[in-house]
C-alpha cells in the first residue's frame, strides 16, 4: 500500500483534511472579527477546539511520547486534525455571517 493510500484511507478519504484546511484558513478572519467586535456571539466553541489543538500541538504530553518519532508525530498529526475538522463544523455560523457557501470537502 502506498504512502498517500494509507493516509487517504487514515484520514476517510481526504475528507477530513479539506476540513482542517477550511477551518485553518477561516480561522484568521474569524479571530479578526472577533477582536474587532464586528462578530458577535463569540464563538467559544470554536475557539476553544482552535486552542485544544495548538495546545495539544505543543504539550510535551500526548498519547504516544513524541520520541517514538513516526508514531509519536502521528499521534500528533490524527489528533490535531481530527480536533480541525470539528472546529470546521463550529465555524458554519461565522461563514454564513461573512455570506460564504460551505467549504466543498
Amino acid at each position: 500500500m502506498g504512502k498517500a493510500l494509507w493516509l487517504t484511507r487514515l484520514f476517510g478519504r481526504r475528507r477530513i483534511l479539506g476540513k482542517a484546511s477550511a477551518a485553518l484558513r477561516t480561522l484568521g478572519p474569524l479571530i479578526r472579527d472577533v477582536v474587532s467586535g464586528r462578530y458577535r456571539p463569540v464563538p467559544w466553541k470554536a475557539l476553544g477546539l482552535a486552542a485544544g489543538a495548538f495546545i495539544y500541538l505543543i504539550s510535551p504530553l500526548d498519547l504516544i511520547p513524541d520520541v517514538l518519532v513516526g508514531l509519536g508525530l502521528l499521534d500528533d498529526l490524527v489528533i490535531v486534525t481530527w480536533l480541525l475538522g470539528k472546529l470546521d463544523d463550529a465555524l458554519e455560523d461565522y461563514r454564513c455571517w461573512r455570506g460564504e457557501t460551505p467549504p466543498q470537502v
